[in-house]
């Protein structure tokens, strides 16, 4: 479904993602980690087209993206930013139908019967409907993560590309959003990829994991193939326990303190 073949894009502050290569599945969800500042979000904006490639290719069900429009594109794609920054009020169906937008006409002010239809039902998957009525500015912060989560689903898209979805939540919020996003790839075959800084939560949820590193890919693959203990030390420079988690049997990561830390708590 989605190619990245020798992807080179950047900044002119001089990071760059360097011969970015990896595939994405129809019906796969898989997650992005890596340390802050491997790229991993500089990775979704050159997927996006908001970052210019420098060279390579990026190919959607074959097609070139970077030869397609942003309507187009996001009429297939759509992204969950990791904040929002509402500067005006907006209620939750207001903002809903922003994802509408890529289906308007350039001079159509209005929504029809389908929009109102497609708003409902995203509005309900999500466990939002209920919430249509209030503004944007007074939700939670797991509320403001299913309503973005809705937004993105009334563009019909063929991939949801998320930036840190549990970023500011606490553990039951993460979990329902996981839990959203998982029913939404397993019964609603939405194709899924999501940053996480939780390497835990990324292995019990995802099906495969693109660990970068600088810019680089280090290793691809599902969780029990990139979450070892070796690469993670490397990657993170920081010692670390693999260990099989007795809930999920996925591979969970566990932190070692140095010895320092240790003498500090006597």
């Amino acid at each position: 479904m989605l190619e990245v073949k020798n992807l080179t894009c950047g900044y002119p502050s001089g990071f760059i993602l360097e011969n970015i290569n990896f595939g994405l599945k129809k019906k796969e969800f898989m997650g992005i980690v890596g340390p802050n500042g491997s790229g991993k979000t500089t990775l979704i904006k050159a997927i996006t087209k908001i970052l210019p490639i420098q060279a390579g290719e990026i190919l959607l069900d074959g097609a070139d993206i970077g030869k397609m429009g942003f309507k187009e594109i996001a009429r297939k794609i759509a992204v969950v930013p990791q904040n929002f920054n509402m500067e005006f009020d907006i209620s939750v169906e207001d903002f809903v139908f922003l994802g509408r937008i890529p289906y308007q006409n350039a001079f159509q002010f209005w929504e029809g019967k389908k929009d109102e239809e497609i708003v409902e039902t995203a509005l309900k998957l999500t466990e939002t409907f209920q919430l249509k009525e209030r503004l944007v500015n007074s939700l939670s912060g797991g509320e403001i993560q299913r309503a973005a989560v809705a937004r993105a689903l009334v563009q019909q898209p063929q991939i949801l590309l998320l930036d840190e979805p549990t970023s500011h939540l606490d553990i039951g919020h993460q979990v329902m959003i996981l839990d959203l996003l998982r029913k939404l790839n397993k019964e609603n075959s939405l194709t899924i990829s999501a940053i996480f800084h939780d390497l835990n939560l990324a292995s019990d949820y995802c099906d495969k994991l693109l660990l970068l590193d600088n810019g680089r890919v280090f290793s691809a693959g599902t969780p029990e193939e990139v979450l070892t203990y070796q690469s993670l030390e490397k990657v993170y420079n920081t010692p670390v326990i693999v260990q099989k988690s007795i809930v999920s049997g996925m591979p969970h990561v566990f932190v070692v303190p140095h010895p320092e830390e240790y003498r500090k708590s006597d």
